[in-house]
């Protein structure tokens, strides 16, 4: 199965464990950027820390090998070791379910730049195509309307509404949830 996709502007690939730096770089650079939009950290922990950046790292590569989430950083095809996001699919049952859950973000600069369309069309192929999944799902808040365009464009068909769906920044937050199927996908 592939760990690296390349679309016309973007490579998207697997942390390495030489990572940890740029990705802590990143987080770091981006941390109230993305403060509204992520679980609150437990007190005294620091997700940005090289200690937590190598660990998230190490789990990304271990889920990989199972085939319980697969996820990609984010990278400009002319600049591949400077990250600009990360893109996932977590969560994922096998058996009668055969799907998972869409997640992503990028750096406040590269945002309005179609970068996050981009890069999760390369991973809805790869989902449906070498992962063999059925079913891939998202769940996004209401006020969060760039990454509602983002679904929109990828054909994700919206299935409901779910109150406070997700602890977000420290508040159980509303989520609108969308998804879509391989055969919607090939049409």
């Amino acid at each position: 199965m592939p760990t690296r996709l390349v679309t016309k502007r973007l490579v998207l690939r697997l942390p390495r464990t030489g990572d940890v730096a740029e990705l802590r770089r990143l987080l770091r650079a981006n941390r109230e950027h993305l403060e509204p939009w992520n679980p609150a950290s437990k007190a005294g922990e620091d997700p940005t820390s090289i200690t937590e950046v190598a660990n998230s790292i190490l789990r990304h590569r271990r889920d990989w090998k199972h085939g319980t989430s697969y996820v990609f950083l984010i990278a400009e095809r002319d600049s591949p070791s400077n990250f600009i996001g990360k893109i996932a699919l977590s969560g994922i049952l096998r058996g009668a379910m055969c799907g998972a859950h869409l997640g992503y973000w990028v750096s406040h600069e590269t945002q309005g730049r179609g970068v996050v369309t981009e890069a999760a069309a390369a991973v809805v192929d790869f989902a449906f195509g070498p992962a063999s999944l059925h079913r891939i799902q998202a769940a996004i808040m209401p006020r969060n309307a760039r990454s509602l365009r983002v679904v929109d464009k990828l054909g994700f068909r919206r299935e409901g509404y779910a109150e406070r769906y997700l602890h977000i920044a420290g508040v159980w937050e509303d989520h609108l949830l969308f998804a879509k199927t391989r055969d919607e996908h090939a049409r």
